[in-house]
């Protein structure tokens, strides 16, 4: 007779989050893993090989920096199913959530260290967030993050008839380029055209930028300053539910066009997100607020 035996090994816990939204299954899902030793933060191979086995928009991974400030810091790293990205606005306030959740923090400010540098999340008060539109707050506050403006420049060239096609023949008012991302901001005729979009992901593919994020000024009846949404097919996103680093060039585009600093944002993916924004023009920095749910929590065994 023989005895086989499986040797399990924990390497990190895990929870998933959706982020955006005060109501599960809604938002943006983000997978937080939870690391313990520095070192496994440095296996970019190993980290991309899980991201790819959740095959969510964004799967992250947080490693505490001990004794670095009264501030709670941790390095936060961001990959979708085929790469690593730069900025994340969903998995950070999914990040923020689980650690004001779950740690044993004696603050309600947190730092993470990142590839778009050091990045806070601070609990807000329902108070200060009250014009959230449809937010209904169970603990009392909101998460706001503090990010980099992503700077957008125009996009050179005449011939708009590609990224129309892709876009199922939308009719394109404005183009420009964000520095971070690198994506493509299409502002199309209304609020209307940007929920009934039809992408053609395989010809988005092959347009300039690294994604698409498409946008219009709200119908005045839906109590927002404007709508998104978001596709990166060549990150293996063909649409992102609700996309917080989107907004740092997208507050700052309708902060030119509408003359003001604060907006109710709706991004109309199938999930569907809402975003409490401000910009910060003088310091270059886009505030974010937003709820999140955790729907699952384990641990990840290899």
């Amino acid at each position: 007779m023989y005895v086989y035996a499986l040797l399990y090994i924990i390497i990190m816990s895990l929870i998933s989050v959706d982020a955006f939204t005060d109501s599960a299954f809604k938002g943006n899902p983000a997978a937080v893993c939870l690391l313990e030793e520095e070192e496994d933060s440095n296996d970019e191979k190993w980290m991309q090989s899980i991201a790819a086995e959740f095959n969510i928009s964004e799967t992250c991974f947080l490693t505490p920096i001990p004794n670095a400030t009264s501030i709670p810091r941790f390095h936060l790293r961001w990959f979708t199913p085929v790469t690593q990205v730069n900025l994340c606005g969903h998995a950070t306030l999914a990040a923020s959530h689980s650690l004001f959740s779950y740690a044993s923090l004696d603050s309600n400010i947190i730092e993470f260290v990142t590839l778009s540098g050091v990045l806070t999340a601070k609990k807000v008060p329902a108070s200060t967030a009250s014009n959230l539109h449809h937010a209904q707050s169970q603990d009392g506050c909101y998460i706001e993050l503090d990010f980099p403006v992503d700077p957008i420049t125009d996009f050179n060239s005449a011939d708009t008839s590609q990224i129309s096609d892709a876009l199922g023949g939308a009719s394109i008012i404005d183009i420009k380029r964000t520095q971070i991302g690198g994506h493509l901001l299409v502002v199309v005729a209304s609020g209307t055209t940007v929920t009934e979009l039809q992408p053609q992901l395989d010809a988005i593919v092959k347009c300039p930028g690294t994604g698409i994020m498409v946008t219009a000024i709200a119908p005045p009846e839906s109590g927002f300053d404007f709508y998104s949404r978001f596709f990166c097919p060549k990150c293996g996103i063909n649409e992102d539910p609700v996309t917080g680093s989107a907004h740092c060039a997208l507050a700052l585009y309708w902060s030119k066009k509408l003359g003001k600093c604060d907006f109710n944002a709706y991004q109309a993916s199938p999930r569907g997100g809402v975003l409490k924004v401000h910009l910060d023009e003088q310091n270059q920095r886009v505030f974010l607020r937003g709820k999140a749910v955790t729907v699952m929590e384990g641990c990840l065994l290899v």
